[in-house]
């Protein structure tokens, strides 16, 4: 027997890991307990690292992520195989875990799409701080086309990268876009050849890299409680962490090689 591959694939260099789905016969399916329980573990242990600056999620053959499971959906274990009150459990033990866990995470996450993005696989793109598209690349909200709603998030995801009504779009008609109308709809920030994608996620994580690290993990988390706060608590959050920033050894070292016309050296303190 052969031994089982693992579900994420980790590879490490200068501050930045890249994550990659691993299940590429199935086109690297998220709503399996096994792959959530690999990718929520993987973010949270490099979140904890300080060593770790930013990451890349990928998806490991054409796909990046075709979204849920339609083989194991419907059947025992799967989710929708059991009764409603069952099913909504399977849910928020599940699936829902996903954008909980980026939404909790500092470390920058950067979405390299290599393929299409599907239903949950869109939504997954979107949990990203950052898409970068492969030309082969495809976003569809596709929930409706299998008689289903956004169950991961999306309705709340979706509007707040690309707008309430081009989000409607998608989702009230499951149709697919192209790498293109995704860079137009404001769903990716770059288009680039399949063989580019790798380096070019790499190149802009290495610069958020280069800047001191708990302020890139800071300015992170600011950014995401300001999708949903007042003016007047950004602010007040905003103080608060500046506050902290002013006193870092990095700051200081910023300062001074600014001052000095050199490159700084930042050790995340």
């Amino acid at each position: 027997m052969q031994p089982t591959q693992p579900l994420i694939l980790e590879s490490h260099t200068e501050g930045v890991t890249i994550l990659t789905l691993n299940r590429p016969e199935a086109r690297n399916p998220i709503s399996d307990d096994d792959m959530i329980d690999a990718l929520t573990g993987a973010l949270a242990r490099l979140d904890a690292d300080p060593a770790i600056r930013a990451i890349i999620l990928t998806g490991a053959g054409s796909a990046f992520s075709a979204g849920g499971n339609l083989k194991t959906m419907g059947k025992p274990g799967g989710l929708g195989g059991e009764s409603p009150a069952r099913t909504r459990e399977q849910y928020r033990r599940g699936i829902q875990r996903l954008p909980l866990a980026f939404e909790a995470l500092e470390v920058p996450v950067i979405a390299a799409v290599n393929g299409p993005a599907i239903g949950a696989g869109c939504d997954l793109a979107c949990m990203c701080d950052i898409r970068i598209a492969s030309e082969n690349a495809i976003f569809a909200e596709s929930f409706v086309k299998v008689g289903l709603v956004p169950g991961d998030g999306g309705a709340w995801l979706l509007p707040r990268v690309i707008g309430f009504a081009r989000a409607t779009e998608m989702v009230l008609t499951g149709d697919s876009i192209d790498a293109g109308e995704a860079l137009a709809a404001g769903l990716v920030s770059r288009v680039v050849s399949p063989d580019q994608l790798i380096d070019t996620a790499m190149g802009l994580a290495r610069k958020m890299a280069a800047n001191p690290p708990a302020v890139v993990r800071m300015s992170r988390r600011l950014l995401r409680e300001a999708y949903g706060a007042q003016l007047s608590q950004v602010l007040e959050m905003s103080a608060a962490m500046q506050a902290v920033a002013h006193t870092t050894e990095d700051h200081r070292e910023a300062v001074s090689a600014l001052l000095e016309r050199r490159q700084p050296v930042f050790r995340g303190r």
